[in-house]
C-alpha cells in the first residue's frame, strides 16, 4: 500500500523541485502537524530553501518549535542542517514576486501552480492508468466525497455512470453510509474510489478503514501524499488545493478527477458506444438546446 501511494507521487514523474521534496519526506512516520508542514513545503518548493524556519512555521501555520522537532523527525541535527540539504538536492531559484498582483489574482495564479505540479505528475501516466484499470474492474464502484469533497465526487460519478454499469454516489454521511458499502461488496463491488479534501472530516478515515476492513481496494484523490486518509489508501493521486482565498480552491482535484474518468473509459471496452447511446437519446428527447 505504501509503495503505490508513494509512486503515485514520485515515480517517473518530472525531475522538479516538488518531486524531489515529496522523495525526501516519504518513509517516515508524521504526524499530523509534520504533514502539514510537508504538505505547505511541496506547495512551495521552490521557495523553501530560503526560507527562515520562522518563515516556514508562517507558511505552514504551525509554531516555530514545530519546525524544528520536524527537521530532527527527517533525521537532521535541526532546521539549518535541513536547509542547507535542500539548497543541495532542490537548487532552485526563488520564486517571482508577485507584484502587483490583487488578492483575486494570487488566488489564481496559485491555481496555475497547482496544475503545473499536477502536470509533472502525470509525466508517469502509471499510477492513474492502474487506477482507472481498478476502478473500471469493480461492479459497482461507490465513489465517496463528504463535505467539501462532496462536489468533486458528485460530478465524477455523474460522468462515470454513462459509461460505467454500477455507479454508487456516497457524498452524505451518517449512520447509513457503512450500510451502503455493505451493500455494494454484497453486490460485488472490488473497489471504492474516495475524493479527500481539507479540513478532513474524520467520518472520511472512519469510513474508508471500514472500506478496506469490507475487503475493498481503495483509491483516493487527495490535496497530498500526507493527507489523513494515506494510511488507508491503496493507491493515492495527490492534487494540491487552493488555499489564498477564504475557502479553498480545487481546481486540480477536479481536473485531476476528469483525467481519472478518462482512464477510466480507457479500461471499458464498451464506453464508446454507451456514449454514443447516450448521445443519440439526448437528440431524441431533446435534451439539450444547442
Amino acid at each position: 500500500m505504501s509503495v503505490d501511494r508513494s509512486t503515485a507521487a514520485t515515480s517517473g514523474a518530472t525531475d522538479s523541485p516538488a518531486t524531489r521534496l515529496q522523495a525526501l519526506f516519504e518513509g517516515h512516520r508524521l504526524t499530523p502537524t509534520q504533514r502539514r508542514i510537508a504538505h505547505s513545503m511541496v506547495r512551495r518548493a521552490a521557495d523553501v530553501p530560503f526560507l527562515s524556519s520562522v518563515e516556514l512555521a508562517e507558511l505552514a501555520g504551525v509554531s516555530q518549535p514545530s519546525v524544528t522537532r520536524f527537521a530532527v523527525a527527517l533525521g537532521f541535527d535541526g532546521y539549518p542542517a535541513l536547509r542547507k540539504h535542500l539548497r543541495e538536492v532542490v537548487p532552485a531559484e526563488p520564486a517571482a514576486e508577485a507584484g502587483s498582483y490583487n488578492e483575486y489574482q494570487q488566488a489564481v495564479e496559485a491555481e496555475i501552480e497547482n496544475l503545473k505540479h499536477l502536470a509533472e505528475l502525470l509525466a508517469d501516466p502509471r499510477p492513474v492508468q492502474k487506477a482507472g484499470r481498478i476502478l473500471a474492474a469493480s461492479r459497482p464502484l461507490p465513489v465517496l466525497g463528504l463535505r467539501a469533497a462532496a462536489s468533486q465526487a458528485y460530478g465524477f460519478a455523474y460522468f462515470a455512470a454513462k459509461v460505467h454499469p454500477d455507479v454508487r454516489l456516497l457524498n452524505e454521511g451518517g449512520t447509513m453510509i457503512h450500510d451502503r458499502i455493505d451493500a455494494a461488496v454484497r453486490a460485488g463491488a472490488t473497489a471504492l474510489l474516495c475524493f479527500a479534501l481539507p479540513r478532513h472530516p474524520r467520518e472520511v478515515v472512519d469510513t474508508l478503514a471500514y472500506a478496506k476492513e469490507a475487503g475493498l481496494t481503495v483509491v483516493t484523490v487527495a490535496d497530498s501524499a500526507f493527507a489523513p486518509v494515506a494510511n488507508y489508501s491503496d493507491l493515492l493521486l495527490p492534487a494540491a488545493v487552493g488555499t489564498g482565498l477564504a475557502f479553498d480552491t480545487a481546481c486540480a482535484p477536479m481536473l485531476l478527477g476528469r483525467v481519472l474518468l478518462e482512464a477510466l473509459c480507457d479500461d471499458l471496452p464498451e464506453a464508446q458506444a454507451r456514449l454514443e447511446e447516450f448521445d443519440a437519446n439526448a437528440a431524441a428527447r431533446g435534451l439539450f438546446v444547442e
